[in-house]
Parts: structure tokens; sequence; C-alpha cells
């Protein structure tokens, strides 16, 4: 008889009572809410309320996401991942199972939140994405398996959060899991090396995938065919100048993306040539200064907060 893997060792009804063997902690499952490459989450009911319960055979993977979210609660600000709650394990009536009960984010993916309320949001929600990465990338950490199913969108007023944390890879290792449509490997960009620039790889396909929902697959020479298709969307080719950088890797870090993502934001709607030649006759100026370029900065991001908070108002 064939062994029972670790989906079918996880996989319980709804209705199923977890009780934790060493703090005693139980949850009460309501309904699954999605697998990945070694466990099993469920939204259950608990002495928190509603939380996410993450399930696994794998104790090494259970600790390396516990790690991860321990990792966020440190990150400058509110955290960009679920809280912990706890970590435990049952003895269930299919051997012992890891877990470990984490915050329930509530709304939706990226992807469902773009097409609820229009492609303007997009540039707003992946400066909102960068700010993150930022932090996360300053505490030695690639969040790796950037795609719209692991990003959901909070609120009121709306905040990009991680869901899933199982692809974070501390810097300069491998990385753990990824999605082929997201990933500069496939695209043959680059390596699978954890690092901003990899995870700003990821962030221009999302901004990409935003304008292409139905995913395409690679043809010939994958960094020609990305920048083909930016320039036949006219919307999108005015973020050519930043996009094209990203899937190349020659950006560092996400605060450089950012700042040069907000500037074309300010700017107004010309003809995707215009704005390459502005963009290339700035890129020429030197600075006149960094306190002014950083207040510059500083005030765009708060504008554009300011207008996506009252849109969702409205």
């Amino acid at each position: 008889m064939m062994m029972n893997t670790w989906k079918t060792q996880c996989k319980f009804a709804s209705g199923t009572i977890v009780t934790g063997k060493w703090h005693g902690g139980r949850y009460h499952l309501l309904k699954e809410l999605g697998s990945g490459a070694n466990g099993i989450v469920y939204l259950a009911k608990g002495k928190n309320g509603h939380t996410a319960l993450k399930m696994s055979t794998d104790s090494l993977s259970i600790t390396s996401e516990v790690n991860v979210l321990k990792a966020f609660a440190k990150v400058q600000g509110a955290s960009p991942g679920p809280s912990l709650h706890e970590i435990d394990d049952w003895e269930s009536p299919k051997g012992r199972i890891h877990f470990y009960a984490m915050e329930y984010i509530q709304g939706p993916d990226l992807l469902t939140f773009i097409r609820r309320n229009g492609q303007t949001w997009t540039g707003v929600m992946i400066v909102q994405l960068l700010d993150v990465l930022e932090k996360l990338h300053r505490e030695g950490w690639a969040f790796g398996d950037l795609k719209p199913e692991n990003l959901i969108v909070s609120g009121p007023p709306p905040r990009i959060r991680f869901i899933d944390v199982g692809g974070t890879t501390l810097n300069g290792r491998a990385v753990k899991e990824f999605t082929e449509f997201f990933d500069r490997g496939y695209w043959g960009l680059g390596s699978r090396k954890a690092e901003p620039s990899y995870d700003l790889f990821s962030t221009a396909m999302l901004f990409i995938h935003m304008y292409y929902p139905k995913k395409f697959t690679k043809g010939g020479d994958g960094g020609k065919q990305l920048i083909q298709l930016i320039n036949a969307q006219s919307d999108l080719s005015r973020f050519g100048p930043v996009l094209q950088k990203a899937l190349m890797g020659k950006y560092h870090s996400a605060k450089k993306m950012k700042e040069e993502l907000l500037i074309l934001l300010s700017e107004k709607k010309e003809k995707p040539q215009s704005y390459a030649r502005r963009y290339s006759s700035r890129r020429r100026k030197k600075k006149s200064g960094s306190l002014t370029e950083t207040v510059i900065v500083l005030l765009l991001t708060l504008v554009l907060y300011a207008l996506y908070i009252y849109s969702y108002l409205l």
C-alpha cells in the first residue's frame, strides 16, 4: 500500500478540532484556504477569533516560515505579513502534524483589487509594495514568490500584505519557491539567487500582469518579448523606462525603483517617446541635492496616498 503524502496527511474536513500538544490551543477548522509546496492553510476559529492555520508534516519548513514571520515583525512600521500567534504540534488521527497559527488577513488579492478598482491603482499599489520590499530587504530577506495570490489588499485604507511566506529566503541563498511567470530564471534574465533585484524583477512582472491578466508563455528571447509587450500597451508603455530597468536587473534597491516610478506617476500623460526622452534627459542631469530630492519624493508619496484613500472612501 502506498504511503500517504503530506497532502493527504494534512487534509481534514471542516469541523475538525485541532488541539496543540504543548500549549493546549484549540482550533475549529472552518475551511481550506489553500495549499503550497509543503502544507495546507485553513481558516480556523480559536482563542484569537478567526485565524489562519498552516499545517505540514515537515517540521523544518514550519520552523523556517515561523522565523520569517518573526523577521517580518521586526520590520519598521506595521508588519507586511501576518502576525504569528503560536507554533505547536497536533497528534492527529493520521499522525503528528506540525502547525502554526497566524493572523487571518482578509481582502482581495492584488489582481482582483485592480480589476475592481481600475488600472489607475496599479502604480499606487506597486509603489506601496516597493516600500514594503525595501524594509524586508534591509532585514536580509528576499520574498521570492511574488505573485498576486500572495498579495492581499486589506483595508480601508488599501494596504498590501503578504500572506504566504513559504518562498521567503535569506539573501544569497537559492530562492526556495517561485512561480515561472514571475521568475527571472524562466525568462532567461538572471539567476534564482535571493537578492533585492530578484524581487524587483517579479515586481515589474506584477505590473505587466495587471495590464495582461491572461498569462503568456516565453517565446524566444524573453527580454525582447517583455519589452515588446510593454511598448504595445499605451497605458503601460509610459512606465517602460522603470520596468525595463527592473527586468534587466539594473536596480539594486526597491527604494531607487520606487523613486523613479514616483517621478513617472507625477507626470501628465504623454506619448511614450516623450517619456523616454524626458527620462533619459533627467538621468543625465546632475542631482541638485539629496535633501531636495528626498523632500520631493516624500511629497509625491503623500499626494498619491491621499488620492487613493480619498478615492476609496467615495
